[in-house]
Formats: C-alpha cells, structure tokens, sequence
C-alpha cells in the first residue's frame, strides 16, 4: 500500500482508502451484517489502508458505530474521516431522497459530539461538511465554528464532500480558498472527469488534497453493471439509466486497448488513472465484501499509467459527449 499527504493537513492517508456507507446501508445490492461488516475493516487495515471514511447519516449512526467498535483500541494507527450536515434524526428518509440540512453552530456542535461517542474518541482527523450548497460554503460562520473545533483539538482538520451525485464545481472551488480546508470530495471517474479535472487542477494549485468516490462508475467498470443488468429502485445505482449504462459499456471498449497492453484489468485502468493524478490522495472504492477490499488494495502497487496512456485516455474522454452535472441554482 501506498501513502499520500492529505493536502495541507500533514496527514497521511493511504492511496486507497475505505468508504464505510457500503457497510451501513443496503444500497449496493447487498446487506452486510455486523459480523462481515467489521472482518472487512480489519482486512482493510492488515492491507495497509488507514483511511476510514464515513458519515453520521450512514445507518443513523451505524457505521460509525462499527468503525468504533472495531478500531477503539488502535486509534492513532488509522485516519478517521466523518461527515455531518444532513438532520437524519429528526426527518425520516425515504428513498434516497435528500434530508433537511443544518450546518449552524449548535447542530455542529451537537452532530460531532455524537459522531465521537459513536467512533469512541475523542478527536475526529477529518470531519467533513455533507454535501454543502453554495450559500453553505460562504457562510464565514461555519468555517469560524469548525475552526474553533480545531483550536479545541477535537478535529484536525476538515473537508468539504460534494454531493449529491455528480457536479457542484463552484462549491468545490470556492470551498479551496477556505484556510483550513485540506481535501475536497467528489464522483469522479475515467468515464465522468467533469467536474473532477477543473477541482484536480485547483487543488493542485492551492494544495487541497482530492478525495474520489464512485471510481468504479457505479459498476460499469467492474464488470459488475452490464447492458442487461436489473438494478432494484432501492439499489443506490438505480439513478443510472439504460441509456448511461450502453454508452458507457462502449466507451468501456475503446479503453480496452490501453488496459490490454499494460496487462491491467479494466478496474485496475480506472483506479490507476485516479492515482496516477498528483493532487488526488485517496480513492474510496465501493466495496461489499472481503474479497473486493483484497483486490482493491492490490492496486496500490506504485505503478501509474505513463504520460502516453494517459494522454490517449484524456484524447479519448474529449472525443465523448458532455453529460449534465448538478450545480446550485443561481438567483438572478
């Protein structure tokens, strides 16, 4: 396994890291339970990953719990990311519908005294704002809260993870020039590079650290989504139509010669093409057993794709239609 500095923060965070929502909520496909669910963290961490990154809403609660529970007595041996924002206790979800959001400094203030009870610590290494909107990211009287967190020591540092689905540039990029914001979080992946490579420059430039999710496009990339495939209404992946899904799998077939002659999967493309970016410090791929975690953690070998490859990669994806990304809307 192999190891990067979270942006600014100091912190190092290995190149592949453990996204823990899979292990709370059944909306891959798979309902994990407690017992499963806390043999992968461990297998995680004997393969190296330190980074376990997760959220308060995930299972009310759930997976922080098992992270918890799991690592109590290892503490300063893994970096432990969360995120809050979204008021799950008082609302009922229903669906994958978006929760009420509450960054104030009194539900800040309560949301992390909780997320510590449930991880059983007592400092946060990254806490993170949910899926923030526009006016969240200039509000100066949340980032004034967070960073008084940090003069208490009870977290070092923060990021902004941008969401839902895939886009929010402007959130990303305004949310950089924010003192002590050490990563941002989006969907990125060889298939949907926008907004990721304007917020992989940026951050680049100004030293924020990116964290990537859905590296795998929702499985289209694993080999785990296919043109016939039934995916169930509650599945996460239901948002992705017919229609992404058979556009996809032919853009999958003209990547096939750059994995073919560097001897990779096209899994092992995708995430290397995601590591091979200077400014990205972990992946999170979506994993739901033992075995994926295995195969996953075998990417971090030190190879990346040469210059060429990724050049012919990035002729390849300007060659493809643009696709709609979500953005907040903007008063007039």
């Amino acid at each position: 396994m192999k190891y990067k500095i979270l942006g600014k923060s100091g912190i190092k965070v290995s190149e592949i890291g453990f996204g823990a929502w899979t292990i709370a909520l059944d909306w891959w496909g798979k309902k994990i339970e407690d017992d499963e669910a806390k043999r992968m963290l461990k297998k995680a961490y004997d393969l190296g990953i330190n980074f376990f990154e997760t959220a308060d809403m995930y299972g009310k609660g759930k997976s922080e719990k098992l992270i918890g529970e799991v690592f109590k007595e290892m503490r300063d041996e893994i970096v432990i990311s969360t995120k809050y924002g979204y008021d799950f206790e008082n609302v009922e979800q229903i669906g994958h519908k978006e929760l009420p959001q509450r960054f104030d400094s009194v539900f800040t203030e309560n949301a992390l005294k909780n997320s510590l009870k449930r991880l059983q610590t007592d400092y946060i290494d990254v806490y993170g704002l949910h899926n923030p909107k526009l006016n969240h990211i200039r509000d100066d009287k949340i980032f004034q809260t967070l960073d008084q967190k940090i003069k208490e020591e009870k977290i070092k540092t923060y990021q902004v993870a941008l969401g839902p689905a895939i886009g929010w540039t402007q959130e990303g990029l305004e949310a950089m020039n924010r003192k002590n914001v050490s990563a941002v979080q989006t969907v990125y992946n060889i298939l949907e590079q926008i907004p990721g490579n304007e917020l992989i420059e940026n951050g680049e430039r100004k030293n924020v650290g990116i964290l990537v999710r859905v590296p795998d496009a929702s499985g289209i990339l694993t080999g785990k989504v296919k043109a016939d495939t039934k995916i169930d209404e509650k599945d996460h992946r239901s948002v992705r139509k017919g229609e992404w899904v058979k556009a996809s799998l032919k853009k999958v077939d003209q990547l096939r010669p750059i994995a073919e002659r560097n001897d990779l999967t096209i899994t092992e493309l995708a995430i290397k093409f995601i590591l091979s970016k200077k400014a990205v410090s972990s992946v999170f791929p979506t994993v739901v057993s033992v075995d994926e975690i295995e195969s996953f953690a075998a990417m971090s070998d030190g190879k990346y794709l040469n210059s060429p490859d990724m050049k012919e990669i990035n002729d390849l994806y300007s060659s493809w239609p643009p696709y709609e990304i979500k953005a907040t809307i903007q008063s007039t």
